[in-house]
Parts: structure tokens; C-alpha cells; sequence
């Protein structure tokens, strides 16, 4: 049986069209957000003229943790529990995102050339539940 894809936070990204998650940035001072923020918190900014942006692309990993057991209730996962890098990227549309890596702990290195994807996150009954990840290039 194929399983349905669906976001598992509606309307924060879209693998349509290429990977990118929904945010704004400062029109002002060129700030980025994400989620979307109603005005910029930027203390250097007189400005806080907040517009749409998406995010997507390429990066570099700023630095990861690996999760070696399992989070607690209400995150979910697929059972068996596998380990997984957690990475803090910087990509090159300037917004600084926190996302699951898909490659092995292993494989993952500081400084590191990476790519936004959306991946599976977990399955529940007939529907693959997906977020925003980063893949190594």
C-alpha cells in the first residue's frame, strides 16, 4: 500500500517547486525569519517593514548533535528508534535553520556543504508524515 505524504505542521514548507520553508524577513534591515515574525527583532533596526520570503537551497553546516535515543512524548518517530544528526545551518539566503540531517551521524561533518530537503519524519497509519531536513552534497 502506498502511503500519502503530508506536512506534519501544515504551511511552514512545500517540497513543491524545490524544498523551502515559509518565513519573512525585515524589508528594512534584510533580517531573516522563520517562522514568518509579525515585526523585526533586530535592535539595529529602525525599519520593521516584515515581507514574505521562502528559504531554501544550499548551506553550510554551522554545527550538529547527534540524538542517540529516543525523544520523549509528544515527538514521534518509526520504531525501531535510529540515531540522527540534528544540524544548525547556515544557508546561503542568510536565514540560520535547525533541521534533522538525513545522512548517518556519521557521515556528517562541521562545515559541510548541505541541501534543504523534505523527508519522511514518521509513519502513522496510512500517511508518511514529512518536515524539512538537510542532506549532504
Amino acid at each position: 500500500m502506498v502511503q500519502s505524504a503530508e506536512p506534519c505542521v501544515p504551511g511552514l514548507f512545500s517540497s513543491e517547486g524545490g524544498a523551502r520553508v515559509f518565513g519573512s524577513r525585515c524589508a528594512a534591515c534584510g533580517t531573516p525569519y522563520f517562522p514568518k515574525a509579525a515585526s523585526c527583532h533586530n535592535p539595529a533596526c529602525s525599519g520593521s517593514k516584515m515581507e514574505p520570503c521562502e528559504f531554501g537551497g544550499r548551506g553550510k553546516l554551522w554545527s550538529y548533535s547527534v540524538a542517540d535515543f529516543p525523544p520523549p512524548s509528544p515527538h514521534k518517530f518509526d520504531k525501531p528508534f535510529k540515531p540522527y544528526a540534528i544540524g544548525v545551518v547556515d544557508l546561503d539566503s542568510g536565514l540560520r535553520l535547525v533541521g534533522q540531517m538525513v545522512d548517518p551521524p556519521e557521515a556528517v561533518r562541521v562545515g559541510a556543504t548541505v541541501e534543504l530537503v523534505i523527508d519522511t519524519l514518521y509513519h502513522e497509519a496510512d500517511k508518511a508524515f514529512t518536515s524539512w531536513k538537510f542532506k549532504l552534497v
